[in-house]
């Protein structure tokens, strides 16, 4: 999480610092309307900066994954962007249009206008940009309107999520639009300055970031096709099991990782965890889902054996790679998905490690609590099952008391992020370094 934060903070610091440079928030004489001026025009380089860094993390380039410890971290960035962006666009937009509104009701009152006269002469560019404001300002404002409302529907947890990933998608068109109303507004005398050269890339990169999500090219490079093979079912615990062959061309995964699955178009892709090690042999995926939601709980009625799916992956950096010699596992509830991929690796190339693995849950059929035993059996596991309503909820304390050495152990954590953050918080309250505990942060909206 501090990566994310140094992150942001690099994001709105660093051209916050270059506008400095080449303005200023207390200009002389100070007034209200002198301060508009120099406010509008940084407002709008910070929110159309963020929003273009937030349109080059939605191409989910592989490469960025590393530093931030996987896509997840990634698309948490883009999130919190996504809400600086909205915060410095309706301060832009309020004193852009709030301003004439005040005047209009007799709070504010204008200063006077300087005549023109004839003016300096202007370049060929200046004059064209500024014969084209009236539009641009009229494209910002609608554009604005739609931006916010489509921020604010992506936010909503209950939003489906079918229609969250079509309208996310018209961001793009959006982001098109503030293009075009920060290059004809942008003050022209920045673009000869750091900060307009900054803006200059990051227009093009978010340009470029932008078309390329209306083409539907995000990770087309890492798509490959496959076939489901087998389907289990497991009503009493809401779970299905799903295994896919994979066609020629999936480069395989590491336990802990997932994938965008996509069996319909219209539905478009989303993420599983993938509960199996790979073997190039066979080429087989298996996930184990979950109905949390509206899509998943239609999977069973949809899916059938044979059914073509589109596989788009593997991303993630939940990978087990660290070194330490003991290691604590916590996986609630449909959290215990990388950890199964994980043990099934294990089996074929054990580490050494010491390891303990709880898995709180409501439920477990004898089903899949067999299947669970066998893969601890023989990756040489630990295992804490924890039935809710028979052990009691698990906590931090608990899991000090079973794991005494837990000091020089490092935790990997996937479930409820609530009990995530509440276990990692009491670890480093007890001293724990908080480079030890590993998150999957599996919400990625």
């Amino acid at each position: 999480m501090k990566k994310i934060k140094y992150a942001l903070l690099i994001i709105l610091l660093v051209p916050t610092g270059l506008w400095l440079l080449a303005d200023t928030l207390l200009p002389d004489p100070f007034s209200y309307f002198s301060f508009r001026r120099v406010f509008v025009q940084y407002s709008g380089v910070i929110a159309i900066v963020v929003m273009s860094v937030a349109m080059l993390l939605a191409l989910r380039p592989k490469w960025v994954e590393p530093y931030f410890n996987g896509l997840d971290k990634m698309y948490r960035l883009h999130k919190w962007l996504g809400i600086s962006a909205l915060v410095f666009a309706v301060s832009h937009w309020w004193f852009a249009k709030g301003t004439k509104w005040m005047v209009g009701w007799g709070w504010l009152e204008r200063p006077e206008r300087r005549p023109r006269g004839n003016g300096p002469d202007l370049g060929f560019w200046e004059g064209l940009f500024r014969s084209q404001r009236g539009l641009a300002e009229t494209i910002g404002e609608w554009a604005f309107y739609a931006a916010a409302l489509l921020i604010v529907l992506a936010l909503i947890k209950r939003f489906p999520y079918r229609w969250f990933a079509k309208t996310h998608t018209l961001l793009a068109v959006t982001y098109l639009l503030f293009v075009f109303h920060a290059i004809i507004l942008l003050n022209f005398d920045y673009w000869s300055q750091p900060i307009g050269w900054l803006m200059a890339v990051l227009l093009a990169s978010g340009t470029f970031s932008a078309i390329w999500v209306l083409l539907e090219r995000v990770g087309a490079k890492r798509k490959v096709n496959g076939e489901i093979t087998s389907l289990e079912h497991h009503k009493d615990m809401r779970l299905m099991e799903v295994t896919v062959r994979m066609d020629e061309g999936w480069p395989g995964h590491k336990a802990g990782q997932f994938a965008f699955a996509m069996s319909d178009k219209k539905e478009g892709p989303h993420p599983y965890t993938i509960a199996s090690a790979w073997d190039p042999d066979t080429r087989l995926i298996r996930f184990v889902i979950k109905a949390l939601g509206d899509h998943t709980s239609r999977l069973s009625e949809r899916l059938t054996i044979g059914m073509p799916i589109t596989m788009e992956g593997p991303y993630g950096e939940f990978d087990f790679n660290d070194d330490q010699q003991r290691q604590i596992w916590v996986g609630a509830g449909i959290g215990m998905t990388p950890f199964i991929a994980r043990m099934k690796r294990l089996v074929d190339q054990p580490d050494g490690k010491i390891i303990d693995f709880f898995h709180p849950t409501m439920h477990i059929n004898d089903t899949i609590k067999e299947k669970l035993s066998a893969d601890v059996e023989a990756s040489k596991v630990n295992l804490h099952l924890l039935i809710d309503e028979k052990d009691g909820l698990l906590d931090a304390e608990r899991i000090r008391e079973t794991v005494p050495d837990w000091r020089i152990a490092s935790i990997w954590f996937c479930g409820p992020p609530a009990l995530g953050e509440a276990i990692r918080k009491d670890f480093i309250k007890h001293g724990f370094r908080a480079d030890q505990f590993h998150q999957e942060l599996f919400k990625l909206r």
